[in-house]
């Protein structure tokens, strides 16, 4: 089987996470390779994600490194057994961008989710005439069948919620990504009503950081913080005008876990925030 030319983000993530486990037992790639019986070449192809391999082979190298964590090898093999064309976003692929399908994979599979946002709103909350706002703005002007295909696999996202035990959400938004009115003011406060009802699904948390606030909160872009089956799998997404990007890094982590509790601290508490969005949408 030839090598992947764009692994997913999650597969990409499984051939990360082998990595880990053979540099931290001082192992060589070329020793791995000696193990499986197989070319050197190989071996880096797997751990870029480019190259599936098997559960019998996980085991096999996790062995080999010595890793008896239990928890986290279930759920590399897991990762090992996807298959493309097993869920809703693979019906997007070659219709958008690979990192679209990426979010929504992490999404999928994380057991709990912390955004923290201070100019749009969190996708999984959003209105279809809010993300058709947003992606029409789109610096170069987009075709209106991609701001479809992107409206439409936005609001696909949020059917998350949805299933019987569904991820913890907890959104931190600023007070200033309430009050801009993307796609004129009927837009604007239909998708304020929209996130007051959301903020009412069992599983799911809205907070608000005031313009009150006397805190500053280094953020400029949207972070999503995905917690994963086992803490090694945790996933932070920041996204841009020129694509997202995923950081799995410890340092990375720790630095956006601190991030989030400070943004929480500075933010009003779920019926307060909940408040303050209603009187938003009242001036409108």
């Amino acid at each position: 089987m030839p090598p992947r030319d764009t692994p997913t983000a999650r597969q990409a993530r499984l051939g990360a996470e082998l990595r880990k486990l053979r540099e931290r037992a001082g192992k060589l790639a070329r020793e791995a390779a000696g193990l499986l019986s197989i070319d050197q070449a190989k071996i880096s192809h797997i751990e870029a994600g480019r190259l599936g391999v098997s559960e019998e082979r996980i085991r096999r190298l996790a062995s080999f490194y010595q890793c008896d964590d239990e928890r986290l090898l279930t759920e590399l093999c897991r990762i090992a057994q996807e298959h493309r064309g097993q869920y809703w976003w693979d019906d997007y692929r070659g219709m958008l961008a690979p990192g679209f399908l990426d979010i929504a994979e992490l999404e999928h599979h994380a057991v709990s989710l912390r955004s923290l946002q201070s100019v749009t709103l969190p996708g999984t909350g959003q209105t279809r005439e809010y993300a058709s706002a947003l992606f029409s703005g789109v610096t170069p002007k987009l075709p209106a069948d991609e701001v479809e295909a992107r409206v439409e696999h936005r609001i696909k996202r949020a059917s998350i919620f949805d299933r019987p035990h569904p991820p913890r959400f907890e959104a931190i938004i600023h007070e200033a990504a309430l009050r801009m009115r993307f796609g004129g003011r009927k837009v604007a406060r239909d998708q304020l009503e929209h996130l007051v009802e959301f903020s009412h699904r069992p599983s799911v948390v809205v907070r608000v950081i005031p313009f009150t606030s006397e805190d500053f909160i280094e953020v400029t872009q949207p972070v999503l913080y995905a917690s994963g089956p086992v803490p090694q799998l945790d996933t932070v997404q920041i996204d841009s005008a020129f694509g997202g990007r995923f950081l799995d890094a410890e340092a990375d982590l720790k630095k956006y876990r601190a991030l989030l509790d400070i943004a929480e601290h500075a933010s009003l508490d779920p019926d307060e925030s909940r408040h303050l969005i209603h009187h938003i949408a009242r001036e409108l």
